[in-house]
């Protein structure tokens, strides 16, 4: 088991298979792109299924595949297949603008739990958003996995002035299909532009629901990252992931490894241990993994609180969403 010095057992990962994606939301990438890095610093297939394998024998119950957009991976196909052999939960968050070309992947490795990233209802919107025009085919995917007896979740950031006038509007979306909204707050990244008036947070989330739809408190998972909520007689289900007014940290089971094999222990920390270069040395790396959990912050990787936003800027990582994974 891999237990950090606050008592908290790790065992969910999460794996960014690329740093590319097919959308360019501005709150996960910078205006102006990232700069390609050297593809030979990025983890092959066979790498991300064998350190994907010594994780799973420290304990790793649930393995998350994430981006970038992980399904624009040359090899996400072959590499869900593999991970679906291991005895894990095997999930993935994608914009869903590629899923009809993997849903045999999906089915062979037994992958169930798709969480959506779709900030937007309005195909307008939308498009500003991602800076692309992929509504129609994203909207059609997920009919599709839904068509076909998935249980979708539907990530939203919501950003002050941009979308939380249709905070209301998603939820509705639950009156008659069992989707599962996710309301998610605006995060401070690297080239996102992130301040604290553009936060629209919790208390307001909930507020703006409650004063058009009565609602009912849900029990949330011991490990879970959300708040659930549902409008009584609705099919689906609405939650709202406090990472900035209300962070999770106490219960918090989460590593990530980026696309370029460094381990990370928190979303928010500058800390980064490598890997992938022990990896391709045959070096174990069981040592470097316990040495990330056991440096683990207590609380958001050591950022002081939010509302100090100069702090903030200087000491949150230095890498854009889209570098972290989702």
């Amino acid at each position: 088991m891999l237990k950090d010095t606050f008592g908290r057992t790790h065992d969910y990962l999460r794996i960014s298979l690329t740093e590319k994606c097919s959308m360019r939301c501005f709150y996960c990438m910078p205006a102006e792109g990232i700069p390609l890095g050297d593809a030979s610093k990025i983890m092959k297939k066979d790498e991300v299924i064998a350190i994907a394998q010594t994780f799973v024998d420290l304990g790793v119950k649930k393995i998350r595949l994430t981006g970038g957009e992980p399904l624009v991976c040359k090899h996400a196909g072959e590499i869900i297949e593999a991970l679906g052999q291991m005895p894990i939960e095997l999930a993935i968050t994608t914009n869903a603008a590629h899923i009809d070309k993997f849903m045999p992947s999906f089915k062979k490795a037994g992958l169930t739990n798709i969480n959506v990233s779709m900030d937007s209802l309005s195909e307008e919107k939308f498009n500003q958003i991602t800076r692309r025009k992929l509504f129609e085919t994203v909207q059609n995917n997920i009919k599709m996995l839904m068509d076909d007896g998935y249980t979708i979740k539907i990530n939203v950031v919501v950003m002050r002035g941009v979308n939380d006038e249709e905070i209301v509007d998603f939820v509705n979306w639950t009156k008659d299909t069992p989707i599962h909204v996710r309301f998610i707050e605006f995060m401070p990244f690297d080239g996102n532009n992130w301040n604290w008036g553009k936060v629209f947070g919790y208390k307001e989330i909930i507020e703006k629901v409650s004063n058009v739809h009565t609602i009912e408190k849900l029990t949330d998972g011991p490990n879970s990252t959300s708040k659930a909520y549902r409008v009584p007689g609705f099919a689906g289900t609405f939650a709202v992931i406090s990472s900035v007014t209300n962070p999770f940290c106490g219960t918090c089971n989460r590593m990530r490894l980026t696309a370029d094999g460094k381990i990370k222990n928190c979303l928010f920390g500058q800390e980064e241990l490598d890997l992938l270069t022990a990896h391709r040395n045959s070096e174990s790396i069981e040592h470097i993994i316990r040495q990330s959990v056991t440096n683990k912050e207590k609380r958001c990787g050591g950022l002081p609180e939010f509302e100090n936003e100069e702090e903030i800027k200087k000491k949150m990582s230095k890498r854009s969403m889209i570098r972290i994974g989702g």
